[in-house]
């Protein structure tokens, strides 16, 4: 495989699952808190196992993408810092280095590998994790470039394509799913427990396709519902009326985002049907609500199956899209592939640069009116000269550059410095 001359001494791989094969509670045990994320970072570092490192953690995914000697400890790392099991993660994991894993990033920063086709909502993610991983040193030059060319992209598909036309997202899935399956929507109680991104998202959703006013939200921190019940002019309970709240709903949205289940069977004290959407990973209910004959529990894999006129039409964008990825990538790969030379080019310099100052040593000895500086800027001139037609040259489509830096090392007897 062509490494692209990535690194020095490591690859550059991307390990993780996603909701491609992993169901759910499995993405559940993986998911990783900002907490836990930090502390991976902090291990990368300390431990020196690469000189970059960046983690994605979302709803449909989780992937340590970085540089090591081997994937495996990216993978132990992942297992270390969540619920998960190296035997759970073989089962459904997917390691891809290099080239492919620069591919793979570009098709997840771009939305084309979005449970909801075209939902953009992981790039914002992807800047998320870019900033933490900043934030200790764990960002080099390669990185930098690799996360600007795919935000690029995203941004290019955004305004060039209609593959994010239309409202598709897993808020909108979750209302669309309610408008289909609940009779007389308009007269039903509708309890919002959550109010973080997702749930923002779904109370916006709710308020427009619903024409519903009896909406209620719980948040466990209130006054965050409350700047949502405003704009809304929407019902804010405390969290620790929950229970009875959920005795008078007809439907409960859960968009919690906690790492263990905040709706359990004892939380359910009704004898009516009520309808449970749970938008969280890890999954925010738990499956024991199921033992109830009048419940119904819908999860966002579910929700994200949906498909509908929108979604078939953002399918039909998908070459374009892929034409503008192929295209930023290609200019990445053109930068990329100029480092290999680099080092070689620099080696040339600095060796001229050595034989340049010999010489004007030489002539400032031998010569009483030598004029240094003059010989100084001329010499430069010539050396930036040289250097320049060199990188040239192995930039050359035609050229093998392999051999080329060879025979340079060997000419000019520079040291083997391959990155």
């Amino acid at each position: 495989m062509k490494q692209y001359n990535i690194s020095r001494h490591n690859s550059f791989y991307c390990v993780g699952l996603s909701y491609q094969k992993a169901e759910a509670h499995i993405r559940g045990k993986f998911s990783l808190p900002e907490t836990n994320q930090a502390s991976i970072l902090e291990t990368i570092r300390i431990e020196n196992i690469g000189d970059g490192a960046l983690i994605i953690s979302t709803c449909n995914r989780t992937e340590i993408y970085g540089f090591a000697q081997r994937p495996c400890q990216f993978i132990k790392l992942l297992c270390d810092y969540s619920n998960g099991t190296a035997e759970e993660f073989q089962k459904v994991a997917y390691i891809h280095e290099n080239k492919d894993a620069i591919s793979h990033l570009f098709k997840v920063g771009t939305g084309l590998d979005s449970q909801i086709l075209g939902d953009f909502e992981i790039i914002s993610q992807l800047k998320k994790g870019f900033k933490a991983s900043q934030k200790v040193g764990l960002i080099n030059g390669f990185m930098e470039r690799l996360v600007n060319a795919v935000i690029t992209a995203s941004k290019r598909i955004k305004n060039e394509t209609e593959i994010s036309s239309g409202a598709t997202s897993v808020a909108f899935a979750s209302v669309q799913y309610i408008l289909k399956n609940v009779k007389d929507i308009s007269e039903k109680n509708i309890l919002l427990f959550g109010t973080g991104k997702i749930g923002r998202n779904t109370c916006e959703n709710l308020v427009k396709h619903t024409k519903n006013n009896h909406i209620t939200l719980i948040n466990r921190t209130k006054d965050k519902a409350e700047k949502i019940a405003g704009k809304f002019d929407l019902i804010v309970k405390d969290y620790e009326n929950l229970t009875s709240e959920i005795q008078k709903t007809d439907v409960l949205i859960v968009a919690t985002g906690a790492q263990c289940p905040t709706v359990t069977r004892k939380d359910i004290h009704t004898d009516k049907e009520l309808l449970i959407l749970d938008l969280s990973i890890p999954e925010n209910v738990s499956r024991d609500v199921m033992e109830l004959d009048t419940i119904s529990l819908v999860h966002l894999d579910a929700l994200s199956q949906i498909t509908d006129e929108t979604l078939e039409k953002r399918k039909s964008h998908i070459p374009q899209a892929e034409a503008i990825i192929n295209e930023v990538k290609s200019e990445f790969i053109a930068w990329l592939e100029t480092r290999k030379f680099a080092p070689t080019i620099q080696a040339l310099k600095q060796k001229l640069t050595a034989m340049k100052n010999a010489e004007i040593n030489f002539q400032r000895k031998k010569l009483n009116d030598f004029d240094e500086t003059q010989a100084e800027i001329i010499t430069n001139r010539i050396i930036q000269k040289i250097t320049t037609q060199f990188a040239n040259h192995l930039k050359d489509e035609n050229t093998t550059s392999e051999e080329s830096v060879a025979l340079i090392q060997k000419v000019f007897q520079l040291e083997n410095n391959s990155i």
